[in-house]
């Protein structure tokens, strides 16, 4: 059958060398490979990329207008090819009102379910709201004991001040005998005087019966008479004790609340009917943070503790003035520390004198003299000038000292009060979302309904059962529903979206996902795999870009593209099952497969230098207030199972702490009591995926400081020197040697208003950047931009004598990045790529022994290959007396650590405990240890 594969012919995208493949469909296919070998070109740029455009372009000329053009990637034909959907890690929303249940569509089923079935309450006194007709008051009423005495009163005045005349007049023009008031009954003949400046309850006697079934149709008479006088309300009074109140509204009887008829957007913290009028649904505030203000509160205000924009201490500045005057004024010294200062100097410098005026001299200047003033306060001064400023520039700098409140009104709940008072099953919606996946499911299976709402709901539950379930498939019930979408990490977002298309049930899909098994502990790769299994069987084509050894075992086919990376890369080395892949000579991925290469256990585990880092206290997120040592001078890995508290502990915590004590960064860490041993490092670095730069102008070399190296060697050439050009004639961002027509980009960017913008080498340079007569200076016959074209590795050949050059690029080339070019946009680095980039910077300086870094699943995107090389560069760093501390699921880089913190057991609320500390052999002997249970095996094997 010919449909039955995906046939590509001459894809040349990138560094592809014009790759032909056949590809099975229906099946689960892995593309693999040493990062950088082209398999996202050929996987995303060129076969997702295609499926996509051809299905737009099957679209009405009106819809594409809206889609943008895309582009037809680099290949001769590909045959056999469904529509594409891309599942990868660059789309999660930041937008702050973005959480799990919006993300899944799972909150809009919830709003649907609260707003059919959901009974509202009084936010004040808790009773239910419900609307009654007076056949259902009657049959109520008449199921109190038989002959039991009534009064059926209509209140007509509560809680209000008043000698009320006017309604006791009109009652008895009406016809009325009695009337209860503040409890007591009168009778209306006399005269009842009630006292002007009191709150009164007044409420008129309209029958007085004996409970029994022939009164039905005069019961209903009297509670109509009583409603229509009250307008709406009726309170039986029980002469044997005890009262009955009916609402003929949505409204509490007691607080007149009253609720419109219940709609789906009422719930939904986006729209302005729902939302908390004070945070507009956000759920938080920006506030300025006093330890933002104040970060180190041992030193004193003139050592410089105050550090805000336009308040830091300085001899003759206007703060010191201010800060003299409150000192003399209020009786406190300026060189006692900040954390013994009493609470109203404290108070006075950050939240001001509440107009009370002080005096202050000033001698500098024109401003001479003494002035009697008063002060707003440091705080009330930032929050202030953030709200009125217009420059962009400022509101940044300002914003760095705030932080996040919790909303004091809705208390991070994000609705209005009388929506969060709506309930199912004892619960508002609010509540609902905080509970993880797991537990939203449990209480759903035990919710207990009438038969009319189990029939009004039974479609809304089915479907919210169903997406909950979907998303405990992937990995991820320790989830709850009021998640920011912007705080999960790129794996766990894939993974929503992987649940999402479950969900739709789609077939004959061409589905294409990058790395879903990033950020899941191998616990729960089984869990994935089963559902990529699942997506498979229902009759769907994926291709899963993928390092995971367990994900290509269960793989029907395999890509292994290679044979190296970047210039070296760009050919299928390999391609079949997993059996055919093991025993292929030529393919890195079959060697570690079959077991034939390995990365080595090390022999020995370091002890540390004796000094530790000590965590007390911490109860971020859902840590449990845990204490935890880590030895400096190590190589240490915190594991765990997905949502166990490893990014709580190590980034929020952790990073954040070290940051702001060592670095002088204004962060703000994580819930802790302390953080002991600080005095043992000089600094800490975080060396993560995010891109080395944002604009093409970034590359390798301006990034590891090598391009300053080179510029200044050209600039001391003869040819420069007899020209008299400096070292910055060399750089493409300044004016002089750049071309001006590009100002050294090589590209130029032309706006097309209704097809994607075009990119065309630069007409005057032709794409060199640099204008002809520095292209005209040589060293060694090559030029700047020849130089910047080079490879690492040739860049290694050609500078080979000149010793502080080499330095830096063999660094590069040990991490494993010898085939980029020294000149490479920044753009075009994957995230491993920028990351081993930022290790060889770090690598190429001189080792001070005292530095701490902190990385966050490092090997994502690396191929065991890239792995071993990863391991070989942080072990050096610890050699040379550096500690490290990783966050890493990779039991290849977890077996050579020398330390392993592993927290748990589970995920969400039953995580964020230290099940175990110690070396990897004594992890294994730990049964509470989900790692140790999958780390025992490929120690076994090592």
């Amino acid at each position: 059958m010919a449909n039955d594969k995906l046939i590509i012919k001459g894809a040349r995208e990138h560094n592809l060398k014009n790759v032909s493949l056949e590809v099975p469909r229906d099946k689960l296919v892995v593309f693999t490979g040493l990062s950088g070998s082209g398999k996202s070109s050929l996987a995303f740029d060129t076969i997702y990329a295609d499926g996509q455009r051809r299905y737009v372009e099957s679209l009405s000329s009106y819809a594409r207008q809206f889609l943008g053009q895309m582009e037809k990637p680099d290949v001769d034909s590909i045959e056999g090819l469904s529509p594409a959907i891309s599942i990868d890690q660059k789309t999660t929303s930041k937008n702050p009102r973005s959480t799990v249940g919006t993300v899944t569509e799972i909150y809009d089923y919830l709003r649907l379910l609260y707003a059919r079935i959901g009974i509202p309450h009084c936010p004040v006194c808790g009773r239910p709201i419900q609307q009654q007709t007076v056949d259902q008051m009657v049959d109520q009423i008449l199921a109190v004991p038989e002959g039991s005495k009534i009064q059926v009163l209509a209140p007509v005045v509560r809680g209000r001040k008043g000698e009320h005349v006017k309604e006791f007049e009109a009652a008895k023009r009406s016809g009325y005998a009695r009337v209860r008031v503040d409890g007591n009954l009168y009778d209306l003949t006399e005269e009842i005087k009630l006292e002007k400046n009191k709150k009164h309850h007044i409420e008129i006697v309209v029958d007085r019966l004996v409970v029994k079934p022939e009164i039905k149709s005069r019961l209903s008479d009297s509670l109509e008479t009583a409603l229509n006088l009250s307008g709406g309300l009726v309170i039986i009074d029980l002469l044997d004790g005890g009262e009955m109140m009916f609402s003929q509204n949505y409204a509490c009887p007691e607080h007149n609340i009253s609720v419109e008829e219940l709609t789906p957007r009422m719930f939904s913290f986006n729209n302005p009917q729902g939302a908390c009028e004070k945070c507009t649904g956000l759920g938080t505030f920006m506030k300025v943070d006093p330890d933002l203000v104040v970060p180190n509160k041992k030193l004193s205000v003139r050592q410089g503790a105050i550090k805000a924009s336009g308040w830091y201490y300085a001899e003759g500045g206007l703060a010191q003035s201010y800060f003299e005057g409150m000192a003399d004024h209020y009786g406190f010294s300026l060189d006692t520390p900040f954390q013994e200062l009493s609470q109203k100097a404290k108070d006075v410098l950050l939240y001001g004198t509440n107009g009370e005026k002080f005096t202050i001299y000033r001698d500098v200047g024109a401003m001479q003299g003494q002035y009697l003033t008063d002060f707003e306060g440091i705080i009330n001064n930032l929050e202030r000038r953030f709200r009125v400023t217009n420059s962009e520039w400022m509101k940044q700098e300002l914003s760095a000292y705030m932080s996040s409140e919790e909303c004091p009104d809705c208390h991070g709940a994000r609705l209005k009060p009388i929506y969060l008072s709506v309930l199912v099953g004892g619960i508002n919606i609010s509540d609902f979302c905080k509970m993880s996946v797991v537990r939203a499911l449990d209480f759903l299976e035990h919710l207990e309904l009438t038969e009319r709402e189990r029939m009004i709901s039974a479609q809304i539950i089915k479907e919210i059962k169903e997406r909950l379930g979907f998303l405990q498939s992937v990995g991820l019930e320790y989830l709850t529903l009021s998640r920011a979408a912007g705080t999960l990490s790129g794996g766990e977002s894939q993974r929503i979206r992987l649940a999402t298309q479950i969900g739709s049930s789609l077939m004959g899909v061409l589905y294409i996902l990058d790395e879903p098994s990033i950020g899941l502990h191998q616990r729960d790769n089984d869990k994935l795999i089963a559902t990529l299994k699942r997506l498979r069987d229902i009759g769907n084509t994926l291709i899963v870009v993928e390092h995971d050894e367990d994900t290509m075992r269960a793989a029907d086919y395999i890509v292994d593209i290679g044979p190296g990376a970047g210039v070296h890369g760009g050919e299928v080395v390999c391609a079949g099952t997993v059996k055919q892949i093991e025993a292929c000579e030529q393919s890195v991925t079959g060697q570690y497969l079959s077991g034939r290469k390995q990365i080595p256990v090390p022999q020995t585990r370091r002890p540390g230098n004796g000094n530790f880092l000590e965590i007390k206290g911490a109860s971020e997120n859902n840590l449990k207030g845990i204490d935890v040592k880590i030895p400096l001078g190590t190589f240490t890995v915190v594991t765990g199972v997905s949502g166990s508290g490893k990014s709580s502990l190590v980034n929020e915590i952790l990073y954040k702490k070290l940051a702001a004590t060592l670095n002088g960064a204004r962060t703000r860490a994580g819930k802790h009591d302390d953080i002991l041993g600080t005095e043992h490092l000089d600094k800490v670095i975080d060396i993560n995926q995010s891109p080395i730069g944002r604009t093409p102008r970034s590359n390798p070399a301006t990034y590891t400081g090598v391009f300053t190296d080179i510029r200044e060697l050209f600039a001391s050439t003869n040819a420069a020197k007899m020209r008299g050009y400096n070292s910055g004639r060399f750089s493409f961002n300044v004016k002089g040697g750049r071309c001006e027509a590009c100002e050294g980009d090589g590209i130029i960017q032309i706006e097309m208003h209704f097809l994607p913008d075009v990119f065309v080498p630069c007409e005057v340079c032709k794409g060199r950047r640099y204008n002809r007569e520095t292209l005209e200076v040589k060293y060694k016959d090559k030029s700047i931009y020849d130089v910047l074209e080079m490879t690492v590795e040739e860049g290694l050949a050609f500078f080979d004598n000149h010793s502080k050059i080499k330095r830096k690029l063999q660094t590069l080339y040990d991490v494993g990045l010898g085939y980029i070019k020294i000149g490479q946009p920044a753009t075009t680095l994957s995230g491993g790529e920028a990351q081993r980039v930022k290790l060889a910077t770090e690598l190429s300086r001189r080792p001070t022994g005292r530095t701490i870094y902190i990385l966050d699943e490092p090997t994502t995107g690396l191929h065991t290959a890239d792995v071993h090389k990863l391991i070989e560069v942080l072990q050096k760093l610890v050699d040379a007396g550096n500690s490290v501390v990783l966050i890493e699921h990779n039991l290849d880089m977890i077996k050579t650590a020398d330390y392993l913190i592993d927290l748990g057991p589970e995920g969400g609320d039953q995580g964020g405990e230290v099940v175990f500390t110690g070396t990897p052999e004594e992890i294994v002997n730990c049964e509470r240890s989900y790692t140790g249970q999958y780390l025992k095996k490929v120690l076994e094997n090592s």
